[in-house]
């Protein structure tokens, strides 16, 4: 249990890396990539990691997709490159 909020932690720390370096891009093409790398990434990861059927391994992966659903729902899909009104 206390590695899904790790795992959510660590998704959050993430985003702000990869998101600062797309906003660094000022075109909508770096936030679609962005946006391609975070949700393959912490999917491929998440999926890895429940895969191992280890109990950290399972805490730490869902904790990453529970953290990219999370910042999606509460930052309105702008913090994860969802929201339509990012790309002009």
């Amino acid at each position: 249990m206390g590695l899904t909020f790790v795992g959510i932690l660590a998704f959050v720390a993430l985003d702000v890396l990869i998101g600062l370096l797309a906003i660094s891009t000022e075109s909508s093409v770096g936030i679609g990539v962005a946006a391609v790398i975070l949700a393959l990434g912490t999917f491929g990861t998440g999926v890895a990691l429940v895969r191992r059927r280890e109990a950290w391994s399972k805490g730490l992966g869902i904790g990453l997709m529970l953290g990219w659903a999370l910042v999606s729902i509460f930052s309105a899909g702008f913090c994860t490159g969802l929201n339509p009104g990012l790309y002009p």
